[in-house]
């Protein structure tokens, strides 16, 4: 069923198209609701549509040769996805899966994939949005460096705050699974070390968000100090 395009004008990447580029999108898009832990969007598969989530929360993720769950980054509301495969023609290069429920909108590869690379701002966009997924990448595999449980949570928590001082919240904060496998630790360490930072006062938890000491975590990130072994 198509999309009204105000829905799809909601959206970072879409917003500075003309209003008859939008409604022609809308007409051939379509919108689509999944439950907790669904596949949104399979590995290898073909590239046929950019997808933008609505609400909920999604991660893209992969596996190791041991079959090893491994986490890569988050899709939050606003973002879109499955842009790799768009660009390059290949397969789906990682599977997305929902953390909750979630509403993802659907765009034909073959109408969008055009105003990607005709439309300046657009271009912009993904080009910048490629180059923050790469740096993320750059931060991840350095992270994964760490050999102390500690020191590499904490690293992650502190990308994932990134960019203030003093508190910052981390909203709808990831659970210690989704952290565990986007740290390679097991969840058991994740649940331990967050025991540690709660205690130390690093964390605090508001609901679904984490209101975090980023001096504390900081200084924690860069010692060598404990948190358990995986």
């Amino acid at each position: 069923m198509a999309v009204h395009p105000l829905l799809l004008q909601q959206f970072p990447l879409l917003n500075s198209l003309p209003a008859d580029q939008l409604e022609r999108l809308a007409g051939q898009a379509s919108t689509q609701t999944f439950a907790k832990r669904e596949v949104v969007l399979p590995k290898s598969s073909a590239p046929r549509n950019l997808c933008f989530l609505v609400s909920g929360r999604l991660q893209a993720i992969d596996f190791t040769l041991d079959g090893r769950e491994v986490g890569l980054y988050f899709i939050d509301p606003g973002d879109y996805f499955a842009e790799l495969a768009l660009i390059d023609g290949q397969t789906q290069p990682e599977l997305v899966i929902s953390n909750s429920a979630s509403q993802v909108v659907f765009v034909p590869g073959a109408e969008i994939r055009p105003l990607l690379f005709s439309t300046p701002l657009m271009a912009e966009a993904l080009c910048r949005r490629l180059a923050q997924r790469v740096r993320i990448q750059v931060n991840h595999r350095q992270i994964l460096g760490l050999n102390n449980p500690l020191q590499r949570i904490c690293a992650h928590l502190e990308l994932l705050t990134m960019g203030g001082d003093g508190n910052r919240r981390i909203l709808k904060a990831p659970t210690h699974q989704e952290i565990a496998i986007m740290v390679s630790l097991t969840r058991e360490t994740v649940t331990r070390t967050f025991q540690v930072l709660q205690t130390k006062g690093v964390l605090t938890r508001e609901g679904e968000d984490l209101l975090v000491d980023t001096a504390k975590l900081s200084e924690l990130s860069s010692s060598r100090g404990t948190g358990g072994s995986d």
